[in-house]
């Protein structure tokens, strides 16, 4: 019987975990240790920039860990048909999911036409090719009320998850929001916690909150830490 720690096994905790390396100074040889790592552990995804999607699928080619890139980060502010172009573009290179970033300045400013939009073309091309997609709110700017417009216009813009942060504001993710969003689209679409997720019972914390996935680059430390405390 697999030890367990809260309820979850190692498996179900790295199956959680998209392994990620997104930060700009990260250098090729980073790139190859992350995807060493994230076989090692069997991670759910590995997330990487754009310009590293080829090199992680030919890493990864023949694991169940799929590969996740991000589009429009972090800032969401690049034009609609450069996010769907560079969906395309990704999914051509080998990525599997799609970590898109909403337009926050949209948001903030109330044109909710235009973010479902923004997220739909996306969607559109992703799915057309069979990817998922996740949209990155950035929920550092955004009070309760914009939190769940978000996740109405992701809902019906058809993306397949709501997701916390990208890592690269002030905050990141929390127990608070997590749950909110959760209450917003139920069973709906999945959730996924991202930013500052470094500790194991932090990432349980929010897996017990409804969490499906959470991005982190802490990744080998949480998980030696569960084979430590696993019963």
């Amino acid at each position: 019987m697999s030890k367990t720690y809260r309820g979850y096994t190692l498996e179900q905790v790295a199956k959680t975990i998209d392994h990620s390396i997104l930060k700009p100074n990260f250098t090729y040889s980073d790139v190859e240790a992350g995807a060493a790592l994230a076989l090692k552990y069997n991670t759910a995804s590995y997330c990487i920039r754009p310009m590293d999607v080829a090199a992680a699928a030919k890493a990864l080619a023949g694991s169940s860990v799929n590969v996740c890139t991000v589009i429009g980060f972090p800032h969401g502010s690049t034009t609609s048909a450069v996010k769907a172009f560079e969906t395309a573009d990704a999914i051509s290179n080998g990525a599997v999911e799609i970590d898109m970033v909403i337009n926050v300045s949209a948001l903030l400013s109330g044109d909710y036409e235009f973010v479902e939009q923004d997220i739909r073309g996306v969607v559109e091309v992703a799915h057309a090719a069979g990817a998922s997609v996740k949209v990155i709110f950035e929920t550092a700017f955004l009070n309760d009320c914009l939190i769940v417009k978000a996740c109405e216009l992701t809902e019906a813009a058809g993306a397949d998850y709501v997701k916390t942060s990208t890592g690269f504001a002030a905050e990141g993710a929390t127990l608070h929001n997590v749950k909110l969003m959760k209450a917003t689209v139920g069973d709906r679409l999945k959730v996924k916690s991202s930013g500052g997720v470094r500790t194991l019972d932090q990432l349980i914390d929010y897996m017990d909150a409804g969490v499906t996935r959470s991005g982190c680059s802490a990744t080998q430390q949480v998980l030696e830490e569960f084979i430590s405390k696993a019963e």
